[in-house]
């Protein structure tokens, strides 16, 4: 009898991914529902707002292409993270957080590329915006001279960012802080020596068979029983001249 992988990680990370998007576009169909773009809205004094914009570009506004171009780049980046996940998420819970974190955030925001054109503005597909909202006051000033080229100058740190960004900042930082961690699990693996708290050490073990049960490429041997010396009985055949 085969015995397949168990895929509990993959049904956690799935709900983790689920409830981001969920969050993201929930969150950004009320923005687009109640306010009007470049509309403000203040929280916490000049430090919080809500503030509605589109972002044709990436992450903080920055552009390097056409609008389609990103899209794609963004989708075929997603598809990466999918299979990445897939192939190391059963290793180290809380990289596979991150990694999950990092994988809605994505989904969400590709959502907006390819669909909102379409759904606001009846542009074609890939051609849709980001819905950015929160807006975030982080600081105002003149760069010190000692730093090169923004030395000297203005500078007014307000990105104006959404939910999907959040989970992507804050599950970049996770795969930061947890990948030694990741990473001496892989070696340990490779040694034979993955502890059993790990997901994938729980999952082989899981899926060891019975002693009864033969698996893939196993052999169950029994042990062999020594032949008794056949013991010659009182009632035998005796020939006698």
């Amino acid at each position: 009898m085969e015995s397949k992988p168990s895929t509990t990680w993959v049904t956690r990370s799935a709900m983790l991914v689920l409830m981001i998007v969920v969050i993201d576009q929930v969150t950004k169909v009320i923005v687009l529902k109640t306010m009007y773009k470049g509309q403000s809205i203040a929280l916490l004094g000049d430090w919080l707002k809500l503030t509605f914009t589109e972002n044709p570009g990436i992450a903080f506004g920055m552009q390097f292409g056409p609008p389609a171009l990103i899209s794609i780049l963004s989708l075929v980046a997603t598809i990466l993270i999918v299979v990445y996940l897939y192939n190391v998420g059963g290793i180290y819970g809380p990289y596979r957080i991150g990694l999950s974190m990092v994988l809605g955030g994505a989904l969400g925001n590709i959502i907006d590329r390819v669909f909102y054109g379409k759904i606001l503005y009846d542009d074609p597909l890939f051609l849709g915006k980001v819905v950015d909202f929160i807006h975030v006051n982080v600081w105002r000033g003149i760069v010190p001279d000692s730093i090169p080229v923004l030395g000297g100058k203005y500078l007014a740190l307000f990105p104006i960012w959404n939910v999907a960004d959040m989970a992507i900042v804050v599950g970049v930082a996770g795969i930061l802080f947890f990948q030694r961690g990741f990473h001496e699990l892989v070696e340990k693996g490779q040694a034979g020596e993955v502890p059993a708290f790990t997901d994938r050490a729980s999952e082989e073990v899981a899926t060891v068979p019975s002693p009864n049960e033969k698996g893939p490429g196993i052999k169950v041997t029994q042990p062999e029983t020594a032949e008794l010396p056949r013991q010659a009985s009182g009632d035998g055949d005796h020939t006698g001249k």
